[in-house]
């Protein structure tokens, strides 16, 4: 099964009043979407576990197939990472890296239910596909992964990314995927880490300057390879 999945989600603009009942859907649409799946959930069993009605879900997403979409890309789950905030001049190696884990971090202040409910959304997504996403890698993770390669090539002073400058991206983002991944972990051996704002917040200082020392240790990497080349001659 395959669901159009255009650039951008197209919605009705809510209004003050209505961005509860907005939200709601998507809260019931989520619980149920990661539980059930697309195919086995309607929109009549969505409208009543949000406690509204079906034409609110017209009016809003369109759709069952546009409810999913915002689901989805529902920034208090999935902030997205604009690529310019984590690549440019005027963008330091830091502030990359922070702008990118923030976006892990962030939507765990939510709740850990909420939070647990999006990776179980995506992990059945991964086997039931509709399209979904693909959309979320070619839209968004991909241009993001992009982005800050192109920073750590900067940082290393090579111009354009090899294997091992991929591998390192890979691994800063998985710092705060592991936030995601191993939630129940991190709540059944050391619950404080992860259990309030503030706790998070320190995790992420902490994961920024962990990926500063692996980003670091790449260019010394390099420069030694240099270094050794060049005394070999």
């Amino acid at each position: 099964m395959s669901i159009p999945l255009p650039e951008t989600v197209s919605t009705k603009p809510a209004r003050s009043d209505g961005i509860e009942a907005r939200n709601r859907l998507l809260d019931a649409a989520l619980e149920l979407f990661s539980e059930q799946g697309f195919a086995k959930t309607s929109i009549r069993e969505i409208a009543q576990t949000a406690q509204t009605n079906v034409a609110a879900i017209s009016y809003y997403f369109g759709d069952k197939a546009g409810l999913y979409r915002s689901v989805f890309s529902d920034p208090r789950t999935n902030p997205p990472v604009p690529p310019e905030a984590l690549d440019g001049a005027a963008v330091s190696l830091q502030q990359a890296i922070r702008g990118l884990l923030s976006s892990f971090v962030e939507p765990l202040k939510q709740g850990h239910v909420c939070q647990q409910r999006y990776m179980k959304l995506c992990f059945r997504e991964m086997l039931e596909p509709t399209g979904a996403w693909q959309h979320e890698i070619d839209a968004n993770i991909a241009p993001a992964h992009g982005a800050l390669t192109r920073t750590l090539c900067r940082h290393v002073g090579i111009a354009q990314a090899d294997d091992d400058i991929h591998r390192l991206a890979f691994t800063i983002s998985g710092l705060g995927v592991m936030l995601h991944v191993g939630n129940d972990l991190y709540t059944q051996i050391q619950p404080g880490l992860v259990d309030t704002p503030q706790a998070l917040d320190a995790y992420l200082d902490r994961l920024v300057s962990y990926a500063l020392v692996l980003a670091d240790a790449e260019r010394q990497r390099r420069d030694m390879r240099v270094s050794a080349t060049s005394d070999s001659l």
